[in-house]
């Protein structure tokens, strides 16, 4: 479907991509994976045609259609919800039209006998057949069917698009390259834009019904769920793993440790080569042995390995004053905005009412839910930024640290990333951002870059040093993960675990939520509802309908019919909800299973480092007895006989521990 050879990009002294070459097959499902500023979103560019490689060849078939999602997209649209998503229907529509005409023609005309006559009904029947080929009138209840599962409400689709926020209308643009049905989906953060519901609802999209898939996400989870095929770019290469995104860790792993082999071996053979040009240089009778050395190290390629692992991003909060023991007590909770006609008071639109919410020092609890559904609105009242009704208690001695949505896009772009950091930096840390902006990766001469030239996930690394400037006792965290690469993502998680305050995280990044959090707040309705327990508890709740439910209404249905309960009608049907789930994996099991897996993969390593010092062993024991000289020493046949039996026994431990470590994560 396409194909792309020796493909090279240049945008400075170092080139992006060079010598790319690799094949999309229908039905692939591909994961594009790199560590931040690796070229990911230009790869997609060039893929989809709106930029030229430097040199090198990207062929796609005449025939082959590609819909391409960016990260970011000028919007210009002043048309309903719905008549904007019939544009991916143009043909059809116009299809339509003739198909009508020629209706009325064939109506109007008496001449049945003629041969015009006959070539309108030839006409009619081929355009009606090409018709009902491309799904007839069906792409009504088609364009429905992806709105609501993208999280749109049937009361929405006459709505103005104007009416609606960035990331709804990005909503709008997926939906209508969904329906296009392309060979080839080109798709970059797909999710940054979407609940929970709506990322399940893609996931089952893009496995069942799309041909071939191109995707850019750091949402683990979902290129789990979705792909079949990796492709890494790394080092200004392509290396292509025909397996979903957790074989390709493992693999990668298993690469990088020969990869750095290799580079260790090559660097002796280079310090050998130039220590012998060294001692013997200006010697006569040595002359062609150092000329042949020179022109050997010449032809030496050097060995890369890529910077993502020399450099790991190590995040630690400071530390911060003890807070009252109740950071937050909501008590009938409730937020309306008001029309702004005073002829239509009555359509004040309700975000939320009746919340109790109690949330203890040191808990780190998320906030889920549809867009639009408050949980933003909630995080504003917290904040003091928005009046509201009912009774809000900020704990004592609250510190807030807030980290918004869109922090990454409020920063000033002219500034370099040292001059962003200088500017709000104060006291003694003005001493110290040299060493706070190499924790980052953002050493050495890269500070020196202008805020314009970063990527996505550069600049939310960047946004988030600003937050570790001054010690807070409560973090908001306004989905923190939005552009940030896995391993980041990583050990963003692990530092908030290790945060001695409270945390609230607005995410819908399963991944990143599990093992984080001990409670959850969903948002919809209306209402804001606890689960008690962990993000996978909270979704084997959510999830008792099936997606094809909620498609066809019912999810919305039962949740009406819940919210017009009383309380104790509601926590009677929690109660008989949660002894239905019984046999559901419950979220101390899943940890205990997840403590096991990183048991396993801890001895898969001392296993790994052993067979590495006995490989070397043997592999030195094997060059001595090479020697004529030693040949005959037993001790050393002693020796190399014992440890390629003991070499044995440790890989049938790998080998039993590795099959132990696939059954666990199966």
């Amino acid at each position: 479907m396409i194909s792309v050879e020796n493909l090279k990009v240049e945008f400075g002294v170092k080139p992006l991509f060079d010598g790319v070459s690799f094949v999309v097959n229908p039905r692939d499902r591909i994961a594009l994976v790199g560590k931040n500023g690796a070229g990911k979103s230009t790869m997609l560019k060039i893929l989809s045609g709106l930029q030229s490689p430097t040199s090198g060849i990207v062929a796609i078939p005449n025939d082959t259609s590609i819909g391409y999602l960016p990260q970011v997209m000028k919007l210009s649209d002043d048309t309903t919800v719905k008549e904007e998503t019939r544009k991916a229907f143009a043909d059809n529509r116009k299809i339509e039209e003739r198909l009508k005409k020629m209706e009325q023609e064939m109506a109007e005309r008496t001449d049945y006998e003629s041969d015009g006559y006959a070539q309108l009904v030839e006409r009619f029947t081929q355009e009606h057949e090409r018709y009902m080929m491309m799904g007839g009138e069906n792409y009504e209840a088609e364009i429905e069917r992806t709105l609501i599962g993208l999280g749109f409400l049937r009361s929405d689709f006459e709505r103005p698009t104007k009416e609606f926020s960035g990331g709804w209308r990005m909503r709008i643009e997926l939906a209508k390259i969904l329906l296009l049905r392309p060979e080839v989906l080109l798709l970059d953060e797909p999710t940054n834009h979407l609940d929970i519901e709506s990322i399940q609802w893609l996931e089952q999209f893009l496995s069942q019904s799309a041909k071939a898939v191109i995707l850019v996400s750091h949402d683990r989870a979902f290129i789990n769920n979705v792909t079949n095929r990796t492709l890494e770019i790394t080092c200004g290469k392509v290396e292509d793993y025909k397996v979903g995104y957790d074989e390709y860790v493992v693999l990668r792993k298993e690469r990088r440790e020969q990869q750095l082999r290799a580079y260790e071996n090559q660097q002796k053979e280079i310090a050998d080569i130039k220590a012998f040009i060294e001692r013997f240089r200006y010697q006569a009778t040595k002359a062609v042995q150092v000329q042949q050395r020179i022109k050997q190290l010449e032809k030496i390629v050097p060995i890369e390995v890529d910077e993502v692992d020399n450099s790991a991003m190590r995040l630690r909060f400071p530390p911060c004053l003890r807070s009252g023991d109740y950071p937050i007590i909501a008590e009938e909770l409730k937020k309306v905005y008001a029309s702004a006609n005073t002829a239509s008071a009555g359509c004040d639109h309700l975000v939320f009412e009746h919340v109790n919410m109690t949330i203890k020092r040191g808990e780190k609890v998320a906030f889920v839910g549809k867009n639009g559904e408050g949980k933003s609105t909630l995080v504003k009242c917290i904040m003091g930024e928005i009046p509201y009704e009912g009774e809000l208690k900020i704990g004592h001695n609250i510190q807030i640290g807030y980290f918004a949505q869109n922090q990454a896009q409020l920063l000033d772009e002219n500034l370099s990333i040292f001059e962003t950091i200088d500017y709000v930096a104060k006291g003694d840390m003005r001493l110290r951002i040299n060493d706070l902006l190499g924790a980052f990766m953002f050493g050495g001469e890269t500070s020196e870059k202008k805020v314009k030239v970063l990527s996505g996930g550069e600049r939310s690394r960047l946004a988030m040093i600003k937050l570790l400037l001054e010690p807070v006792n409560f973090l908001i965290l306004d989905e923190p993960t939005n552009h940030l690469d896995i391993a980041s993502k990583e050990v963003l998680k692990e530092a908030i675990k290790a945060f001695d305050g409270t945390a609230i995280i607005v995410s819908h990044d399963r991944e990143f939520l599990d093992g984080l959090v001990s409670k959850v707040y969903e948002f919809g309705g209306g209402k804001v509802r606890e689960h008690l327990g962990g993000i996978y508890d909270y979704l084997q709740h959510h999830n008792a309908t099936t997606i094809e439910e909620s498609l066809n209404g019912n999810a919305v249905f039962q949740a009406k019919t819940k919210e017009k309960k009383t309380p104790a009608e509601n926590m009677v049907e929690t109660s008989a909800d949660n002894s239905e789930n019984k046999g559901a994996v419950s979220y101390a099991e899943h940890k205990e299973q997840q403590k096991k897996i990183r048991k396993i993969q801890r001895s898969i390593e001392t296993s790994e480092q052993q067979i590495a010092k006995m490989e070397s062993r043997l592999a030195e024991l094997n060059d001595l007895l090479m020697l004529p000289e030693k040949a005959s020493d037993m001790k050393l046949v002693a020796e190399y006989s014992d440890l390629q039996e003991r070499l044995d026994k440790e890989n049938e431990t790998w080998m039993s521990l590795s099959e132990e470590l696939e059954i666990l994560q199966r």
